[in-house]
C-alpha cells in the first residue's frame, strides 16, 4: 500500500477536463454535485481490474451516473444504489419496481407551467408513485436541481424560458423506461451508505464509488445542496480503509480530508472538473493505488 502524495496547486493528473457532452447521460436526475465528469476515469478504472467486480456498490447514489454507467456498460455483475433522502429514494423505487411505465406516462403528459407546478407540489402524495413524480418535478424546476429546503424555482433559465428550460418529457420517459429494462442488473436500498459499506466490508469482489456529500473542512456546499448532509467524514474514511475490495472515492479538496486520507495511508489524486459555471476547480479522488490513472 503506497503512502499518499500531496499535490500542490499545479500537479493535478490531467490538463484536459472531460467534455461532459461526450457522456451518455443515464440518470433522470439533475443532480447538484453529480458526477458526470467523472464517468471516463471510473470506466478506466474499472477495465483495470483483472475481472468485473461481483458488486458495484454507490452508497450515496443521489441521480447514481456512476452505478447507471456501469450497470448499462455491464462494468459489473450487479449494481447496489443506496441513498438516504425519501424523495429521491422515491425515484429509483418507482423506476426499478412496478411504477416505472406510469412515471415515465405521467411525465410525458405533464403540460409544465407555473400553475400547474403550483398545484401539483402544493399536494400532498398521496401514494409513492406521486411522491416520485412530484420529486421529479421538483428536480426539473427548482434552481439548480436542488431539493434541499430553502430551494426555490428557476427564474430564468435557459434562453429565458423560466421554469420550463430542464423539462424534457421524452428524453425523461426514454431514460426511464431504459433503466426499467435493465432492473435485473440494478438493487436499490432506501438507506443509510454507511451501512451498506460496513455490509460488504469482507467482500474482497465488492468495489465501491463513494461520493458522500461535500460538508467537511467547514464546506457548506453539502448543507445546502442536500437535505441529509451532516456525516462523520472520519468514520467514513476509517471504514473505507478497512475495506477487502477495490474503491474510489470522491471529495472536495480540503486540508481536512487529506490529512484523514493520509492517516490510512491512502493515495489521492486531483482531478480538474467544470462547474455549472464553466469555470474549472479540482476535486481529491482517493484509492489505494492509481497506477490505472494514465
Amino acid at each position: 500500500m503506497r503512502q499518499m502524495t500531496l499535490f500542490k496547486d499545479n500537479e493535478c493528473v490531467h490538463k484536459a477536463v472531460v467534455n461532459v457532452a461526450s457522456v451518455p447521460k443515464r440518470s433522470p436526475f439533475r443532480y447538484p454535485g453529480g458526477k458526470t465528469w467523472l464517468v471516463p476515469h471510473v470506466r478506466q478504472w474499472l477495465l483495470s481490474f483483472e475481472k468485473r467486480p461481483l458488486n458495484f456498490i454507490e452508497p450515496f447514489a443521489g441521480g447514481a451516473i456512476i452505478g447507471l454507467t456501469v450497470a448499462f456498460e455491464r462494468l459489473a455483475e450487479h449494481v447496489v444504489l443506496v441513498e438516504l433522502d425519501d424523495d429521491v429514494a422515491s425515484v429509483w423505487q418507482a423506476i426499478l419496481g412496478r411504477n416505472a411505465k406510469w412515471l415515465a406516462e405521467t411525465i410525458s403528459k405533464f403540460e409544465i407551467s407555473g400553475e400547474t407546478v403550483q398545484h401539483e407540489l402544493s399536494r400532498s402524495p398521496r401514494s409513492a408513485r406521486q411522491r416520485a413524480f412530484q420529486t421529479i418535478i421538483k428536480n426539473r424546476v427548482f434552481h439548480g436541481g436542488i431539493l434541499a429546503p430553502g430551494s426555490g424555482l428557476i427564474k430564468h433559465g435557459e434562453n429565458g424560458k423560466g421554469i420550463q428550460s430542464r423539462w424534457y418529457p421524452e428524453t425523461l420517459e426514454r431514460r426511464i423506461l431504459n433503466i426499467h429494462l435493465i432492473r435485473d442488473r440494478l438493487t436499490f436500498q432506501h438507506g443509510d451508505g454507511m451501512n451498506i459499506i460496513s455490509q460488504y466490508k469482507d467482500d474482497a469482489n465488492a468495489a465501491f464509488f463513494i461520493d458522500p456529500p461535500y460538508s467537511a473542512g467547514g464546506k457548506r456546499a453539502g448543507v445546502r445542496l442536500y437535505k441529509h448532509f451532516t456525516l462523520n467524514h472520519a468514520d467514513l474514511l476509517k471504514r473505507v480503509a478497512a475495506l477487502s475490495g477495490n474503491f474510489l472515492m470522491t471529495y472536495d479538496d480540503s486540508e481536512e480530508i487529506r490529512a484523514m486520507a493520509g492517516h490510512h495511508k491512502l493515495e489521492i489524486r486531483r482531478i480538474p472538473m467544470k462547474t455549472t459555471h464553466h469555470t474549472v476547480t479540482y476535486e481529491l479522488l482517493i484509492g489505494r493505488n492509481f497506477d490505472w490513472l494514465h
